[in-house]
């Protein structure tokens, strides 16, 4: 049975990404598997940090199960 993480606030998640971005730590905390390949390429180079960031703000990237970030 896989363990559901916790529901993160969209306020939260946006303010991790903009100052851990690129160690992928915003993804660690939605429950994502792939949030070391962003540690791995420094996030891109920025450029996936600033693509997440968007995503969190408009709402368009969710938790790992699909649930919406809370507000």
């Amino acid at each position: 049975m896989s363990e559901q993480k916790e529901l993160q606030s969209k306020m939260t998640m946006a303010i991790v990404c903009w100052f851990l971005g690129s160690l992928g730590i915003h993804r660690l905390m939605m429950g994502h598997k792939n949030w070391w390949l962003m540690l791995l390429t420094a996030g891109g180079c920025g450029i996936w940090t600033l693509i997440d960031f968007i995503q969190i703000l408009t709402g368009s990237m969710k938790m790992a199960d699909g649930r919406d970030l809370s507000k």
